[in-house]
């Protein structure tokens, strides 16, 4: 499995993530490329020695550094950027990440907040330069290993803060990376904890398995050790992918049957990747149904409110970020003879990342066709489309 791992042990920021990513082997000039034409700002990309390392530097150079944006004004300079739609939503869901995680420090809606050091333009560079970095790597997984986030205090917009700053620490609360402290400055800052957090896996070592490349992203400080972020890709052993999920909840005791039959298909239709409604005895011993939505943590807004428009309910939990083991999926089409007719049915077949395949599905709605055409029972049509699949593999 490609994998590509973090070591912060000096910790990490949105430049030093995108340093790291650079010296790994990220194309340096499309990246500029694409961070100049999102925001406006230029892009310096060098090599440093840190304490006898050689590593890459990033320097975003700003026209204004007073910029005090609300989240909203930071979503529309993403939106109007034209990137790549996976960089899109990595990049809001990031700078989302940062949002709740201030708005809850400071007691305030997101809507209400405005972003100071996280507002400006060397932040949006870094977020939208990293994201589009690890999605041209094309890695099956992404894993950190435990962070170091200094010490001491930090000066802010807010005035000294102990670190990590309120803000990096309730974005770590959710993540479930692991962490460490030494030194006497801040190490890990906000914007690297969020990147961090969306895209890695916490892993308390490195992975088994072999190191194809190695780089490193210079941070701007002198410290004692290397003021570095080490990034790997390695070959590791894993044969299953994960991804990033957010499970949505909500209690419901007034929807009809009907309006909760309608509103699987509206919510898969919205984005949800598998929607579950569960019987429940709620206060006062009525009777209600509790509804679970499976999502990407960039599309839990819109879900959230596809809940709340089709239901009624006056709130919508979201339990923090999951990750799930899932196979790799993918769709063929094989021919079933029935009597003196042919069939075509399509297959969904389930396999790791070394193509081993774990199962196979006929798709209900061809299999229910071709029944009723040819007046052969549901299950042995499906039987058959199946074992022709499988037969099929098995020749390869």
């Amino acid at each position: 499995m490609r994998t590509l791992v973090f070591e912060p042990f000096s910790g990490a920021s949105g430049d030093m993530i995108l340093a790291g990513l650079i010296d790994l082997g990220a194309d340096r000039k499309e990246i500029t490329e694409i961070i100049e034409a999102s925001v406006d700002v230029s892009v310096a990309v060098e090599d440093v020695t840190k304490c006898g390392i050689r590593a890459t530097d990033v320097h975003i150079h700003t026209k204004d550094r007073a910029r005090i944006r609300s989240f909203e004004e930071l979503i529309d300079i993403i939106k109007d950027a034209k990137l790549p739609e996976e960089v899109e939503k990595s990049a809001i869901a990031v700078f989302r990440i940062i949002g709740e995680a201030e708005a809850k420090v400071h007691g305030m809606p997101l809507e209400q907040l405005h972003f100071h050091e996280v507002g400006q333009d060397d932040a949006l560079a870094d977020v939208i330069g990293s994201c589009y970095a690890i999605h041209k790597m094309k890695v099956e997984n992404i894993l950190c290993t435990p962070i170091n986030v200094g010490g001491g205090s930090v000066r802010s917009a807010h005035g000294t803060l102990p670190v990590p700053a309120p803000a990096t620490t309730e974005i770590l609360s959710e993540s479930g990376l692991e962490i460490h402290s030494s030194g006497d400055r801040e190490l890990l800052t906000p914007t690297g904890a969020a990147l961090l957090t969306y895209f890695a896996d916490p892993s308390d070592q490195l992975p088994p398995g072999k190191i194809m490349t190695t780089g490193y992203g210079a941070g701007d400080a002198e410290t004692a050790m290397p003021n570095v972020l080490r990034t790997m890709l390695m070959e590791t052993k894993g044969v299953l992918s994960r991804d990033h999920m957010e499970v949505l909840e909500t209690n419901v005791d007034d929807v009809t049957g009907e309006v909760l039959g309608n509103l699987f298909e509206a919510l898969m239709e919205t984005g949800a990747k598998d929607v579950t409604i569960t019987p429940a005895t709620m206060k006062k011993g009525r009777t209600g149904h509790i509804i679970h939505v499976i999502a990407h943590p960039e599309d839990s807004e819109r879900i959230a409110r596809e809940l709340i428009r089709q239901t009624g309910t006056l709130g919508v939990r979201i339990l923090p970020t999951k990750h799930r083991f899932i196979a790799e999926r993918k769709m063929e089409n094989v021919n079933i003879t029935i009597g003196k007719q042919t069939f075509q049915v399509a297959v969904k077949i389930a396999h790791d990342t070394s193509d081993e395949v774990l199962h196979i599905s006929a798709e209900f709605e061809d299999c229910k066709r071709i029944s009723q055409e040819c007046g052969l029972p549901l299950k042995e049509v499906i039987r058959r489309a199946e074992e022709n699949a499988w037969n099929g593999i098995l020749k390869k």
